[in-house]
């Protein structure tokens, strides 16, 4: 089993770096800089709260004065590059917040080096036009990591970080950003576009779609941020944005003449995995070939015994009438640290477009000798439809 990230953290490593830090400024202290990282309650200590650790560490060995302490890290920060140090400009939100301009030059050298992702938005918060000024005057650099930062700092709900209420209110501060990284020679800062589109579409999905209207077709770097800025809006089937991207709403009920899933075991442990078995058929005819989105809506079992559906892309392509598709897709059932998985009937849809087309489940146990108690639902497993319409009427 790999070693949770936070695990980089250790004592080679943080001897190495007080050593970078002591050659730059003699009076550190790099034993007791280590002793006060990896002192009461480290080893619990999640990646996160780990680099808060090691930038107050820093804070109470370097200089008392903030300037003189920045020009440490400043002196040394070509030679520390990588994630792990990402403590650098977590040092600048928890030291400089007073010390704006200072602080603003101080992100622009670290991001290269790590990134300022989390640190800027400190500033945002406190500074909202002042910073945002800033960050649209980064969006112009040749550097492709201080444009990404431009992007990537501002997005209202950028994970590990902390959220942009404002932002989720009124994106509009973001956009003249976008705008100017729309075409962007970088694919690090396309996909930050992308992804700050799509959180956008997450509260504001009317400006997203309105901003993938007016951009699709500009550029091919262009065509390739608006179609994953809008990922969640298509997931969603929304349908003014599956009719921008050629899919037709009502391709399953017209086109599709019969789909089927079939799980080749009923039950399954948490830790195991399902085999699905999926096919379907478009009618036959002289109509126009036709673009499918085809997932996997697996309806996961929450705590309370409630259902939440997570889809999965299974395949995005253009079919003529009457093609087949068939395949196989390995479910998996183990925990993760974005989900974990409890007992009871999971229902699983093949979905088309946006639309159910066929549905069964899979009936989940906390082990193999712990029976679980199925949802309050009524539901056959490994149900397939046939015809849409007809069949077992799961769909």
């Amino acid at each position: 089993m790999a070693e949770p990230l936070k695990a980089m953290y250790d004592l080679p490593f943080l001897r190495q770096f007080a050593a970078r830090v002591t050659s730059a400024w003699a009076p550190f202290d790099g034993e007791r800089f280590v002793q006060r990282v990896t002192g009461e309650g480290w080893e619990a200590l999640e990646l996160k709260a780990r680099i808060r650790r090691i930038a107050t560490s820093l804070g109470a060995e370097l200089p008392d004065a903030y300037p003189e302490a920045l020009a440490v890290l400043i002196a040394i920060h070509q030679e520390c590059s990588g994630f792990p140090y990402l403590f650098f400009p977590d040092f600048v939100e928890v030291y400089g917040l007073h010390d704006w301009e200072r602080s603003m030059d101080a992100l622009e050298k670290f991001t290269s080096q790590s990134s300022a992702e989390f640190a800027i938005r400190a500033f945002i918060m406190q500074d909202t036009e002042r910073t945002m000024a800033r960050m649209q005057a980064w969006s112009l650099h040749e550097n492709e990591h201080i444009r990404r930062l431009a992007s990537e700092g501002c997005r209202p709900r950028l994970p590990w970080g902390q959220m942009l209420p404002m932002f989720k209110r009124d994106p509009s501060p973001i956009l003249p950003i976008l705008e100017q990284l729309k075409a962007d020679p970088s694919l690090y800062v396309r996909k930050s576009v992308a992804n700050n589109l799509n959180d956008i579409a997450k509260d504001n999905p009317a400006v997203v779609k309105a901003i993938a209207s007016e951009w699709k077709g500009s550029t091919a770097f262009t065509d390739w941020i608006v179609r994953h800025g809008c990922r969640s809006l298509i997931k969603a089937a929304d349908p003014e944005v599956l009719a921008l991207f050629g899919y037709e709403e009502d391709a399953a009920a017209s086109a599709v003449a019969s789909a089927a899933i079939h799980a080749l075991q009923e039950e399954a442990v948490i830790g195991g995995s399902s085999e699905l078995r999926y096919s379907l058929r478009l009618a036959d005819g002289d109509g126009d070939p036709l673009r499918l989105r085809i997932e996997l809506g697996v309806s996961y079992v929450k705590s309370g015994g409630k259902t939440s559906q997570k889809r999965f892309l299974l395949s995005d392509k253009t079919l003529r009438p009457g093609s087949a598709v068939n395949n196989v897709k390995l479910l998996d059932w183990k925990n993760l640290s974005t989900r974990k998985h409890y007992a009871g009937l999971h229902r699983i849809a093949l979905v088309v477009n946006g639309t159910p087309v066929a549905e069964t489940s899979v009936l989940l146990h906390d082990s193999l000798n712990t029976a679980a108690e199925p949802a309050p639902v009524q539901a056959t497993n490994n149900a397939a439809v046939g015809t849409l319409g007809g069949g077992s009427g799961e769909a």
